[in-house]
């Protein structure tokens, strides 16, 4: 018997002990973070360097994170504060993207309108090999950013999306959530706000956050762990269910494939566990297409956010990109929730009518022209599932006294229909940007985005809508100038692009056996790079590609056009494209996108003018 004994004994032990490791597992943000004092060790601030500039006094400096696997970790950083400040000021910490670093030109901004500013530099060094992640106006032999014995840099991709054990993990003994990368990263930067805290220029009770792409992701992380936030404006970035298969016309696509037990992810480490926890007013900007970013889910995340200011601003047609009317939503968001200033107009009220006496869907919009009087509205609708591809269509805007519509016409019922605006106020007097670059120096309206309205097929069946909308072979008459498109680099002409969704859009997309035409005003002779690009962020229809066509267009006072057949289009491969049924996007470039700056010739006399493009 005794044999039987000591057997069953064992087999207690062994489940007893993968019981108390289950345990030992947290089941949501408030158990992952638990045992985690941001304040408890001490901070062992290095100053590495100090200047004064521009009424600001600035210092590379360097902060102690903790101890992981018994080796120190250290962040480097950017702070900055207004010289002679009058009492103590309001802290913001800024969070830098991927590949990127700390700024000073974000800490500049926020400085030059009486802010003290950290920029954290989370990615450390890198490759090793400057400039990428080193710091701004660093000098050789200078310290950065060591995480020890761990690694939640992009040297270490793997370690986004994974609970798993590994060498560069916090816990490398079994599956957890600590050995994720967004872990430590979170950490890191929560001890950032316990730097600026400390700071004796700081009030400590007016902390805020903000950062672009992973930064925005880290900024969702921090204020909904950390209650010392009290306001938080995450950019491209931090949008929850990344993890969740969504379905598109064609497939389905999921932003991470989590390594490790996805259930526990979610209840720790997505987004839509930290959104009801956060205590603090929340601004998302973004682009309306952007690929890290998915708007909708943007949206059905900060919708868990309880009993806490939130705004939206969408850049149209961008993808991990603003416009200067959105990136100054950011500093007025701190000034008014951290300063006490002016408020930013409430979220426009909307109403999608689907049931409407013609059948055709609207929108309506009622703007708050309380805080500051309205400049125009733009209202967008789409019929595409997939925020990253679709194309949104512009509406016509009607005002009748304090509301604004439009109608939306749709050529079928049996598609989804997705609709927002844009409202954009007149700033009470211009705010200047010019620390950040290409954001414009002088900002004079902000824009504040309207929720998004949605209506799937059956919904719009049972309204009775009916389709009136006409497909067509003009794309656009350039009527409303370039409204259809984002241009990028505008203004430098030797490498300006032109780039638009409506090639994917049913209302457009060509006829069987069509050729692409182009009518343009040339002033003097240039070369045209047009390009095409094929399953654009949609994997699950086809593999991505881009294709060329390059060609000189002589300079002329009349009007001129250019006609392209598919074949004309080729890869860097070498692949020619075989017909446009799976075009997603088409540019008109002054060079060939990605080319160096040595390989583009200068640009020729004035811009081209467009007046026409369609199939012919």
């Amino acid at each position: 018997m005794k044999p039987v004994c000591f057997a069953l004994l064992y087999s207690l032990l062994l489940n007893c002990t993968a019981l108390a490791q289950a345990a030992e597992v947290p089941g949501s943000v408030g158990e992952l973070w638990a045992d985690f004092d941001p304040r408890r060790d001490g901070l062992e601030t290095e100053v590495i360097r100090e200047w004064k500039e521009e009424g600001g006094v600035y210092r590379h400096v360097r902060y102690f994170i903790g101890s992981f696997k018994g080796k120190p970790a250290r962040m480097a950083a950017i702070y900055g504060f207004p010289e002679g400040a009058k009492g103590k000021v309001p802290g913001v910490m800024h969070i830098h993207g991927g590949g990127q670093r700390a700024s000073l030109s974000e800490v500049k901004l926020l400085v030059g309108r009486g802010y003290a500013a950290l920029s954290v530099n989370w990615g450390g060094d890198g490759d090793g090999k400057p400039p990428f992640n080193s710091m701004e106006g660093a000098q050789p032999g200078d310290p950065n950013t060591d995480w020890g014995a761990v690694d939640p840099t992009q040297l270490n991709v793997p370690g986004y999306a994974s609970m798993l054990p590994g060498p560069k993990q916090f816990y490398e003994d079994r599956e957890h959530p600590k050995n994720n990368n967004w872990y430590l990263l979170t950490l890191g930067c929560r001890r950032g706000l316990t730097f600026l805290e400390q700071q004796p220029e700081v009030d400590a009770q007016r902390l805020g956050v903000h950062g672009f792409s992973m930064g925005g992701n880290l900024t969702m992380y921090v204020a909904g762990s950390d209650d010392r936030v009290k306001a938080a404006v995450p950019a491209v970035g931090g949008q929850g269910y990344r993890w969740e298969a969504h379905a598109f016309a064609g497939g389905t696509a999921q932003q991470e494939k989590i390594l490790g037990d996805v259930e526990v992810f979610r209840k720790t480490l997505s987004f839509e566990a930290y959104a009801p926890r956060i205590q603090c007013p929340v601004l998302h900007r973004s682009g309306t297409n952007d690929f890290h970013g998915w708007m909708d889910d943007v949206y059905r995340t900060n919708a868990l956010i309880v009993g806490q200011p939130t705004r939206y601003s969408w850049a149209p047609h961008l993808n991990h990109r603003l416009i200067p009317e959105v990136a100054v939503a950011m500093p007025l968001w701190f000034d008014h929730y951290l300063k006490g200033g002016p408020a930013l107009p409430e979220t426009p009220v909307s109403e999608l009518v689907l049931k409407a006496a013609d059948g055709v869907p609207l929108l309506r919009v009622m703007p708050d022209a309380k805080a500051m009087p309205v400049s125009r509205v733009e209202i967008y609708y789409s019929v595409d599932a997939d925020p990253r591809a679709r194309f949104w269509r512009s509406a016509e805007v009607v005002r009748k006294g304090a509301d604004y519509t439009a109608v939306l016409p749709l050529h079928a019922v049996d598609l989804p229909l997705f609709a927002f605006a844009n409202v954009y106020h007149t700033l009470p007097q211009a705010v200047s940007m010019k620390a950040l670059p290409g954001k414009g120096a002088e900002v004079r309206e902000v824009c504040i985005s309207s929720m998004l309205r949605h209506a799937e097929p059956e919904a719009l069946r049972a309204a009775g809508t009916v389709a009136t909308a006409r497909t067509s072979a003009v794309m656009d008459d350039f009527s409303h100038g370039l409204r259809d498109w984002y241009v990028l680099n505008a203004g430098n002409l030797t490498h300006q692009e032109m780039w638009t969704r409506k090639v994917t859009d049913p209302l457009y997309r060509a006829p069987a056996g069509a050729r692409l035409k182009v009518t343009l005003k040339m002033p003097k002779t240039n070369r045209l790079t047009f390009v095409v690009r094929e399953n654009d962020w949609r994997s699950y229809r086809g593999p991505r590609a881009s294709y060329l066509c390059t060609r000189e267009i002589a300079g002329s006072a009349e009007a001129q056009s250019v006609v392209l057949a598919p074949a004309d289009f080729v890869s860097d491969k070498g692949a020619v494209l075989k017909d446009w049924a799976q075009v997603d996007e088409l540019g008109v470039c002054a060079r060939v996108p990605g080319a160096v700056a040595k390989d583009a010739a200068p640009w020729n006399g004035g811009a081209a003018e467009f007046v026409w493009l369609g199939w012919e």
